[in-house]
């Protein structure tokens, strides 16, 4: 019998055949896929789609950049200044000191008692108006008066109405629409305060930066975030004991070197595989968690193939073993034989022979990258996921499907700062996050120039 003679034209034809024919189904599979989906549901990122990618928000600016509809009164409004309280619900009296606070004198003669109205929040609003005491020097014949506990100068609203509103608002991702109707405060006048807090703790986030990249294990995550109707981002870099909040209207790599800077950092920073993490200056561990989304992924796109389904029974337990693997109670010793056992047979897996362009895509993602997916072996400390900093973000998202994002760029820039400050305290405290905020506000309220982060944002070990 003759052996058949192959030339090595038709043999190369008969690769691209089958190289398109592979591609063909796979294509095949992807539109089957969409086709599943409900209508208007498909994103640019199959099921890693952020569900703030499906709606379609108007921008409120037109073409050139001026906003379609110009905030404020308009003209001939008469106007809703500050006005009197017709009904207070307590009356507190303030003594001023007893000696002059300007000479030390005790000599003082009394003018009477001045009113100031306040809005405080305890269960129920409640408006207080305070009488102050008020007293007059004879020796240098200066004029003061009691100080209202808990309340800013030139503020309607108390410290613990503020408290109440700001963790609400920026941890619960309560609307400021709900609590004006709550609280009976003007939206208004909810916004300004938040605003003027934002301005009283701005340097808090830089101070927190500096810890943020001195600490071992570094977590870094992002998701969309709309500023006044147009398409941005929120980024979280957070570690056990600090979150940092950045609100950008761009994903580049920039903001992540804004905050990572340029110089040479200790420990780790665990990230997706976003390339604007890239060229972190420290050393980088990928999640397995979107990883082993890629492989189940696979096996949806090809439920028929065998050589799929085998590879991703496998790998997917290897994956999910070692996220789990630091979570166990067992010690350093035992820790560390099973991650080097999950180490090899990952890469036993990741480099046996196989057809399939998909497995082979997964593959090249392992072989390419494995200085950045191996550290949790050697260091108990270095998560395989980044669930904690999904975890610090899921509020953000839950707020963002009520709020649909920022109305404007200073109501980013005042979320940004009051989010980094309240998470980081909460991270920090095991208190009530309210009381620990109500008495940072009481400190500054009390003496304007007092350290707060030296105070209530002691370095962390």
């Amino acid at each position: 019998m003759c052996a058949k003679i192959i030339c090595s034209e038709c043999l190369k034809k008969q690769e691209k055949i089958d190289r398109l024919e592979e591609e063909n189904r796979s294509l095949k599979a992807k539109l089957r896929y969409k086709e599943q989906l409900p209508k208007g549901q498909e994103g640019y990122f199959g099921s890693s789609t952020p569900s703030s990618k499906l709606p379609i928000k108007k921008n409120s600016q037109s073409k050139a950049g001026i906003p379609k509809n110009k905030g404020g009164a308009k003209p001939g409004h008469e106007g809703r200044g500050r006005k009197l309280l017709e009904k207070v619900d307590r009356v507190e009296v303030v003594n001023a000191p007893d000696n002059c606070p300007y000479c030390g004198s005790n000599e003082l003669k009394n003018l009477g008692k001045r009113q100031r109205y306040v809005n405080n929040y305890v269960i129920k609003l409640e408006r207080v108006m305070y009488q102050l005491e008020r007293k007059r020097c004879n020796e240098c014949n200066n004029t003061f008066q009691g100080k209202v506990p808990g309340v800013f100068d030139r503020n309607l609203l108390s410290n613990n109405l503020l408290s109440h509103v700001a963790c609400e608002h920026y941890l619960e991702g309560i609307t400021l629409g709900h609590l004006e109707n709550q609280t009976t405060i003007g939206y208004g006048s909810l916004v300004n305060a938040m605003h003027r807090l934002g301005e009283l703790l701005k340097d808090i986030p830089d101070r927190l930066i500096e810890e943020y990249k001195k600490a071992e294990v570094k977590h870094a995550d992002e998701t969309s975030w709309r500023t006044d109707g147009q398409n941005g981002y929120a980024w979280l870099f957070t570690t056990d004991h600090t979150a940092v909040y950045r609100f950008r209207k761009t994903r580049s790599a920039k903001v992540a070197h804004e905050v990572l800077g340029q110089k040479k950092l200790p420990g780790f920073l665990v990230v997706d595989r976003y390339g604007g993490y890239n060229k972190s200056p420290c050393k980088i561990q990928y999640c397995y968690a979107h990883l082993l989304r890629a492989v189940q992924d696979l096996e949806k796109e090809f439920p028929e193939k065998e050589e799929i389904r085998n590879f991703v029974s496998k790998t997917a337990a290897l994956l999910s073993e070692a996220m789990n693997l630091r979570g166990l109670s067992i010690l350093g010793k035992e820790y560390y034989l099973r991650a080097k056992r999950i180490k090899k047979a990952i890469i036993k897996i990741m480099n046996s022979p196989a057809e399939h362009a998909g497995i082979q895509n997964i593959q090249y993602i392992f072989n390419h990258y494995n200085h950045r997916l191996y550290h949790w072996v050697n260091n108990r400390n270095v998560p395989a996921e980044n669930n904690f900093a999904e975890r610090q973000l899921r509020p953000l998202v839950l707020a963002r499907k009520n709020s649909f994002g920022s109305h404007s760029d200073e109501g980013a820039r005042t979320r940004e700062i009051l989010m980094t400050v309240l998470r980081t305290l909460k991270l920090r405290s095991k208190e009530n996050i309210k009381d620990v905020f109500k008495n940072l506000l009481d400190n500054m309220a009390y003496n304007p120039n007092v350290d707060v982060y030296g105070k209530f944002f002691p370095k962390v070990c």
